[in-house]
């Protein structure tokens, strides 16, 4: 993402107490300590945080060498909470209600992508735990224009997931050309792919679920799933082409060949989105894109309007991640889970002593 010169928060002013939080101080090297409890500044709230999501995309901050970092740094951008104090400056928040806080940090408002419509990609936002301390703390002071509301229907568990996890898939669906009844193929039922195979068969689509792994074919059929493949015994290309071609492919796997290889699948005038970030270029033939009409797009998040109606329509419609705990003290070891990919789907911290 192309960023301009940042522009930071006015310094916050010191309150009484403290509160723990786990930080990194050097890349892979996690530190439980005490903070002090700040007044948050001009334009930002506090939020007593009650669980937060570990996600692959907190390695930029534990990991490094991907974005500057300034350490010590507080990883975590799913942070579930209720905002206690609200700052100067914030209006249509108020203190107790129920929060979340994503990856994106808050928009500026003022360049030329936000007077535009186009949040997401704001020349001025920042990230949370990374330009800013994140989740993985009892208490986070976050940016008002990033803030997500939390249904009262949705633990704080069940939330934190849906602040990245839910976010990402649920927009690309619900932003795509796809319409209800065609074919939606979700490649990878890992933490972002059983949450978007749930979201295709909630908005009505025909779902087929694409996996490496053929033990995921009895869970992915529970999730929602109208079709299972195993593209380490089967064309998944021409398996789609048998039921007549997707409308939407979504990849969630991290590698450029799956990308390639899901053009294949596509009818006439179908997308893939992907959503996983790798390094691996992507190769896609021209006559695919010139004479069937196929299109190639890459999807970051969702604003955090589209956030508010993922919970939502979580909440609504029943969608749920499957979750992990672990207590705030023991996310070293939950990131190294997660990072290992022995999680199943969603590692999520609680600040419970």
């Amino acid at each position: 993402m192309e960023m301009t010169a940042q522009h930071p928060a006015p310094a916050p002013g010191a309150a009484q107490g403290s509160y723990r939080a786990v930080q990194v101080v050097s890349p892979n090297k996690f530190e439980l300590t005490e903070k002090p409890l700040l007044e948050p500044p001009l334009g930002y709230v506090r939020i007593r945080v009650e669980a937060c999501g570990v996600c692959h995309s907190d390695a930029a901050t534990v990991e490094g060498g991907v974005l500057p970092i300034e350490y010590p740094r507080v990883p975590g951008h799913e942070a579930v909470g209720r905002i206690e104090v609200v700052g100067d400056g914030v209006a249509g928040w108020e203190v107790g209600q129920r929060v979340g806080v994503g990856f994106l940090a808050g928009n500026c408002g003022y360049c030329e992508r936000c007077r535009s419509g186009d949040l997401v990609n704001c020349l001025n936002q920042e990230f949370t735990g990374v330009q800013r301390d994140g989740g993985y703390a009892e208490v986070l002071v976050a940016k008002s224009t990033g803030l997500i509301s939390v249904p009262d229907e949705l633990t704080a568990v069940d939330a934190a997931p849906l602040l990245c996890a839910g976010l990402t898939t649920f927009s690309a669906i619900r932003e795509s050309p796809a319409k209800a009844a065609e074919l939606v193929a979700v490649s990878g039922i890992g933490g972002l792919g059983h949450l978007a195979v749930q979201y295709a068969r909630k908005m009505g689509f025909e779902v087929a679920a694409i996996d490496v792994d053929a033990g995921k074919a009895e869970l992915a059929k529970k999730l929602g799933a109208h079709h299972f493949i195993d593209s380490r015994s089967t064309d998944a290309a021409e398996a789609l082409q048998a039921l007549g071609g997707a409308a939407l492919v979504l990849v969630t796997a991290s590698a450029g060949n799956v990308v390639t290889q899901s053009l294949g699948g596509l009818r006439r005038g179908g997308t893939v989105i992907a959503l996983g970030a790798s390094p691996d270029p992507i190769e896609a033939s021209s006559g695919d894109l010139l004479f069937n009409s196929k299109k190639l797009v890459g999807a970051l998040t969702g604003n955090p309007e589209t956030g508010d109606h993922t919970l939502k329509f979580s909440a609504l419609t029943g969608v749920k991640p499957m979750v992990e705990t672990m207590r705030l003290e023991e996310a070293e070891s939950a990131y190294a889970r997660m990072a290992a990919g022995e999680t199943r789907f969603r590692m999520v911290l609680t600040m419970e002593v």
